[in-house]
């Protein structure tokens, strides 16, 4: 009986391998598909329901409902028995279909006679796209084996789908997959604008023959390539720095365990004997036990999918052939679209990149650090656009507003192109002011610095006509490595930032690590609340060899040089007063040792927790400059986690009450006459700027691209005249000064 059933099973599917190859249109593929499912499974209806949009689930073929109902029957996902299966991407078999929760009549369809009901999904490694269903009259239960066949016919229909064998059924019928424009709507993670075409960063892998026929021949193939992936994680776990039993261990046994699983390739041969191909069964499992662990409550269940995830892609390009390099160019002007990358991966491309989009991602994220300093527009969040993407697709990349426009329409990129012609003609703009002062019509001068982290940003030190860098940020030279970069390497690196610098002043911060900075051969820490918990100076103070290394690298670059150090994230007086211990100790050290030492030292702080405003007066004495850190300082401010996108942007700057905590800190800088600055996303929007420079504060810290437009409105306007506006709305009790100083520019 299970013969007969494995030789139905692989009939079908030849069957179904012969209407691919067939010619014809994409709804005579449908019909014939639905006719011989429904006669090999013995069933009175055989439907397939596609997705028309993200939401939307259309009827597009059926043997026994009504043939009008055709196109014109339509369900939300989660609607239904059949928007069930698509949202959950689990099977629902019943004999009883109105009986079961959620159950959604459809009269149009005749389907009321059919009580049996099974629907399997039809999904290709996480992306949806439909669900196949059988119903009876007979009210019964379908059996395990009817389940997993028709589960593997749905994988060959997800195949055939992304093969475009349904493509331009009828004109009323399904948009073309992966030909319709689609715009993506995500967050800003770098703003700025590009336009090019896509390139995968893990471009999808092709099956060409979903069917396998001969089963023998698929199980060796299959056999040899998990013989092959096995040997290949075993030698990269023994490869690994396994020692000690730290969670870099546990995680990498883990992956190994996966490689290993018995059940996974039990599985996969029950697949192929059904009538998959080896390549298809793989995919198979990968989408069903993604769409299983997409749905799981245990987080680290669901980080599992990445391991998944990887060792299906490995095992997958070991049966096709066609490895990590697929053969495909690179275009001229390419636009990176993945699930995620880390900051190493992205420096490889460096800046032969337009644009990035991810899936995931953060605004602090190490692959966002690594774009913002090469100037990249990068736009994270954006669903769906790895199974959207094709390589060489037209996309345009919009940071400033985090928005995706994939094979845009004519009068999209037309309008898109204008949007870049009017920045690049600004820009051309603001490089006539490079060699200007930022000197508001009321004499008042602001010093503009910019931020970094890569010896790729200094050349914009001088194309920007930033006056110096007021934060180089250390840590990026080690999220790069896979090991801690040794002291000879961190003080060639420091002396060749100082020596492009070419006398401009280098404020280096101290490595800020932890929250969402995370080195990869350090053990993560389990924190409820990473950006309040072990990070940056307070890592440094608890690991003080790194932070000595890092200290004696830096007094041993400067060579006879000013050197100008600051330590992060400074939440108590007697943490400035230990880094700040720890640094003349190295000074000492540094002396007794021979080493030629800094020309001059300046030691300062970034204020980046709102208890510093109110910190004794001797941490602002001590300090010999002082940075406010906004990103940061207006986060704890609003209690608004800065990577968590429905609060974030709630908040504003303008807001009277952060404003009156910068005016106490200027005050308590004031009063110990201690340079203060702002550095931030802030520093670099002109608003915000312009409204710092009237509070008192007179060195802002940005990206390169941001110093031009800054420079541009603050040589406009009269700061001091900006100061009064501002006291007249505080004193009006306005709750934020966006409105007034906006009203105000509009005048000038």
């Amino acid at each position: 009986m299970q013969d007969r059933t494995d030789s139905d099973s692989r009939k079908l599917l030849r069957r179904l391998k012969d209407i691919l190859a067939a010619a014809g249109g994409g709804q005579d593929r449908l019909d014939e598909i639905t006719h011989h499912i429904a006669d090999s499974m013995g069933t009175e209806v055989c439907s397939i329901y596609l997705f028309r949009d993200a939401d939307t689930l259309e009827l597009s073929a059926t043997e026994g409902l009504r043939p009008e109902a055709v196109h014109q029957t339509r369900l939300r996902l989660g609607e239904g028995l059949v928007g069930r299966v698509a949202r959950t991407g689990r099977h629902v078999n019943t004999a009883n279909a109105p009986s079961q929760p959620g159950f959604r009549f459809m009269p149009e369809t005749g389907e009321e006679v059919f009580p049996a009901f099974l629907g399997v999904p039809i999904q290709r490694v996480g992306e949806r796209l439909g669900v196949l269903v059988v119903q009876c009259s007979t009210a019964r239960q379908f059996s395990d084996d009817e389940v997993y066949g028709l589960e593997v016919v749905a994988m060959v229909l997800a195949e055939m789908t992304e093969l475009g064998a349904f493509q331009g059924s009828q004109s009323d019928s399904l948009p073309l997959a992966h030909r319709f424009p689609l715009m993506l709507r995500g967050a800003t993670g770098q703003e700025g604008a590009a336009e090019g075409h896509v390139w995968l960063h893990e471009p999808r892998v092709v099956i060409a023959n979903p069917v396998g026929d001969d089963p023998d021949k698929e199980h060796a193939r299959l056999h040899e390539g998990v013989e092959t992936l096995r040997l290949t994680v075993d030698k990269m776990v023994a490869a690994a720095d396994m020692g000690g039993d730290g969670e870099h261990a546990a995680v990498l046994e883990t992956y190994r365990m996966f490689a290993h699983s018995r059940s996974w390739l039990k599985r996969m041969e029950e697949d192929i004997r059904l009538g998959l191909s080896a390549e298809a069964a793989v995919e198979k499992e990968q989408s069903a036990a993604r769409a299983r662990l997409e749905m799981a409550a245990d987080p680290y269940l669901r980080d599992r999918l990445h391991d998944l995830d990887d060792l299906s892609n490995r095992l997958l390009r070991i049966l096709t052939g066609q490895g990590s390099d697929t053969g495909a160019e690179m275009p001229p002007d390419p636009i990176l679209v993945a699930r995620n990358i880390g900051p190493a991966e992205l420096l490889e491309y460096g800046r032969r990149l337009k644009g990035v989009v991810l899936e995931e991602g953060s605004v602090g994220s190490h692959a966002a650090i690594v774009a913002r300093a090469l100037a990249i527009p990068l736009v994270i969040h954006a669903a769906r656009i790895t199974s959207e993407a094709l390589n060489g697709d037209a996309i345009l990349v919009d940071g400033d507003q985090g928005v995706v426009h994939l094979r845009p329409e004519e009068s999209v990129a037309k309008a898109f192109q204008d949007k870049i012609a009017m920045q690049a003609e600004a820009q051309d703009r603001y490089a006539s002011l490079r060699s200007l002062p930022a000197t508001g019509t009321c004499g008042t001068t602001i010093q503009l610095y910019m931020n970094a982290g890569l010896m790729a940003d200094l050349p914009s030190l001088e194309g920007s006509g930033a006056e110096g860098v007021g934060l180089f940020r250390t840590e990026l030279q080690f999220l790069i490595r896979s090991h801690v970069p040794r002291r000879a390497e961190l003080a060639g690196l420091y002396a060749r930032v100082m020596d492009n610098a070419q006398g401009k002043p280098v404020i280096f911060r101290t490595l800020d690590i932890g929250s969402d900075k995370v080195l990869p051969y350090m053990k993560p820490q389990d924190e409820p609340n990473p950006a309040m918990g072990w990070r940056a100076i307070r890592v440094g103070l608890d690991k003080r060899g790194v932070l000595r290394m890092q200290l004696q690298a830096l007094i041993r670059a400067s060579v006879g040089r000013p050197l100008h150090v600051m330590f992060p994230f400074i939440a108590d007086i007697t943490e400035y007063e230990a880094a700040h211990r720890i640094l003349m100790q190295e000074m000492a050290r540094e002396q007794r040792l021979g080493h030629a030492m800094p020309s001059d030292i300046r030691v300062g702080a970034m204020l980046e927790t709102p208890s510093m405003a109110f910190a004794p007066k001797r941490f602002f004495e001590m300090c010999d400059f002082i940075s406010i850190g906004g990103n940061d300082l207006k986060q704890f401010f609003f209690a608004a986690d800065r990577e968590n996108e429905r609060v974030r942007r709630r908040y504003d700057t303008l807001n009277v009450s952060f404003l009156s905590l910068l005016r106490l800190i200027i005050a308590r800088c004031d009063e110990a006459r201690v340079p203060l600055s702002f550095c931030g996303e802030d520093a670099g929007r002109p608003v915000e700027a312009l409204v710092f420079a009237a509070l008192g504060i007179r060195r802002l810290s940005m990206r390169p691209a941001s110093i031009g437009p800054v420079k541009h409105l603050i040589r406009r306007v009269d700061i001091a005249g900006l100061r009064r506006v501002i006291d007249q709305a505080e004193a009006e009790g306005l709750t934020s000064l966006r409105g007034p100083v906006t009203a105000w520019l509009a005048r000038q």
